[in-house]
């Protein structure tokens, strides 16, 4: 199935080779243009990824956002730019159900919400989904938000994601882009996806010090949106 438009998808990836081949395999093969952001794997990612098809740019800075700011950066000119973590939890098969509001013309961003969806026991932690619960409230809170995730699974229409100006280099990157789609007024939507247990050690929740720097990091996006919000009132 094609859809007309031109799809870019872009993954993080560190230290995935026992994934991304999986996740690459998977994707619709109506995409035009696969980009893995390496973000300095010590493994075999980089090259399970190329001999899937997929266009490898490194970015050696560590940073979830560094690497999608790295990957957009790579994509060729696109309509739709779709996000998918490179650790199997998402369902790449999906993906059709991410772009077609966007191509209706009912949305510029799409979220997919694994907690809408058939989430897997246990492939959240508790701390991720008190985290999300916590930033969607403060979103509805300061924004009328009615967003239930901050998934990683995400389309957005190109001229949307140049418009709001992306900046987060980490674990701020999903809620910057959700507050910045409301903020500049951009048509927002969410559709339930599938999610299961990551392959490998998350990089966020798998320690300790990576989830308290992740729930840190995201409060302080919405903070300083919130406050930069009221200057705007």
């Amino acid at each position: 199935m094609h859809f007309g438009h031109k799809i870019g998808v872009v993954i993080p990836a560190l230290n995935e080779e026992k994934s991304i081949g999986r996740v690459l395999s998977d994707i619709p093969d109506w995409v035009d243009e696969v980009i893995v952001a390496d973000n300095g794997s010590e493994d075999a990612t980089a090259s399970v990824a190329e001999a899937h098809g997929a266009r490898v740019v490194k970015q050696p800075k560590r940073g979830y956002g560094a690497a999608c700011l790295k990957g957009i950066a790579a994509l060729q000119p696109c309509d739709i730019v779709v996000f998918i973590d490179g650790d199997y939890s998402d369902h790449p098969d999906e993906m059709d159900g991410l772009v077609a509001p966007i191509i209706e013309d009912k949305a510029d961003l799409v979220i997919g919400s694994r907690v809408r969806g058939a989430l897997a026991k246990g492939a959240l932690t508790p701390q991720q989904i008190f985290g999300n619960w916590l930033a969607c409230r403060l979103m509805a809170i300061f924004w009328k938000a009615e967003f239930s995730d901050l998934g990683p699974f995400r389309a957005i229409r190109s001229r949307s994601l140049e418009a709001i100006g992306m900046a987060d280099e980490n674990f701020g990157w999903t809620v910057e882009m959700q507050i910045k789609a409301l903020r500049s007024g951009l048509r927002c939507d969410e559709i339930p996806v599938s999610y299961r247990e990551r392959i490998g050690v998350s990089k966020v929740s798998g320690t300790i010090k990576g989830s308290v720097l992740a729930g840190y990091t995201i409060l302080r996006v919405i903070g300083q949106s919130a406050w930069a919000s009221r200057g705007e009132g």
